[in-house]
């Protein structure tokens, strides 16, 4: 990049109801795995962020954990995770699933999004298996509750109509020097980022059988003299059954669930990975200040 050419850079709040798509939005701007995803609504914990580029302008994706209705301790830290990640956004973009629609969770968010100063755009999802013309009234009447600069329907699983509301959200963004590196795409370690792939493959094995009462903590993370790395992690869930559930009969779904997320992070960090994992029961585990703390949530009494 040479000094003469301009270059902006700016943040981009993705927000959106549980399950609207935030996640796989985000890695389709980057262009590479950097959230996970699942079929299961309230995936996303803690503020992920991805960096996208386009042409010389750099935008600094927060994916916020689905706003809804808080009630134990860890949905209200959750929420106001995803409240601090719109705050000084230069643009929030309020991603939509106009099939579920979720309006008990979209309603209110609505009611905040329409307050807020920064520049909204209001993206439709899933437009490559949702019917166009309920898909246009649906635009029309969001639009008349909130004063969206643009509206963008794109398939955040496919990829239709993301290149024009990338380019669209980067000519947005304000002059100023990048402030991450090229070839950053994101600001989760990768100590983080390899407990979250573990997370991702507990609920995709798992989705019918294991509630969200687990998660999944890093312990070690050591980088062998041999240039592969090993790693041990601890799934904690809340009941012995559930302990029964993860493990498999035998040890064969814990044994699955490491060799998939193995896999996966040996292609993400473009080394040998060594993954060791146990599961450990913990009833009061989502009351554990550090637990939120390694997961990037705030703890409030």
């Amino acid at each position: 990049m040479s000094e003469q050419e301009t270059t902006r850079c700016g943040v981009v709040a993705v927000l959106g109801a549980p399950n609207a798509g935030k996640s796989t939005l985000v890695n389709q701007l980057v262009g590479q795995k950097v959230a996970i995803t699942s079929a299961k609504a309230q995936t996303t914990r803690a503020r992920m962020m991805g960096i996208a580029l386009h042409g010389q302008t750099q935008m600094i994706l927060v994916d916020t954990p689905g706003i809804f209705a808080p009630k134990r301790r860890l949905d209200r830290a959750m929420v106001s995770a995803a409240w601090e990640g719109a705050e000084a956004a230069d643009a929030v973009l309020l991603l939509v699933d106009p099939v579920k629609q979720r309006r008990h969770e979209l309603e209110p968010l609505l009611e905040q999004v329409a307050s807020r100063p920064e520049r909204k755009i209001l993206v439709l999802n899933k437009v490559d298996v949702a019917k166009k013309e309920p898909l246009l009234a649906l635009a029309h009447e969001l639009g008349e509750k909130v004063e969206f600069a643009e509206i963008y329907f794109v398939s955040a699983l496919t990829g239709d109509g993301v290149p024009e509301m990338k380019q669209a959200l980067a000519d947005m963004m304000p002059e100023g020097p990048w402030m991450y590196p090229e070839d950053q795409v994101s600001d989760a370690s990768e100590r983080l980022l390899a407990t979250e792939i573990t997370r991702e493959q507990l609920y995709q094995q798992l989705h019918e059988e294991l509630p969200y009462d687990s998660a999944v903590r890093p312990e070690k993370y050591i980088q062998r003299q041999d240039g592969s790395v090993e790693i041990h992690q601890q799934i904690v869930v809340m009941r012995d059954n559930q302990r029964a559930i993860v493990l498999g009969k035998g040890g064969s779904r814990i044994k699955s669930i490491g060799e998939a997320a193995r896999k996966e992070l040996s292609e993400l960090l473009g080394q040998k990975v060594h993954l060791f994992l146990h599961v450990k029961t913990d009833e009061r585990w989502s009351d554990d200040k550090e637990m939120f703390e390694e997961m990037g949530l705030e703890w409030k009494s």
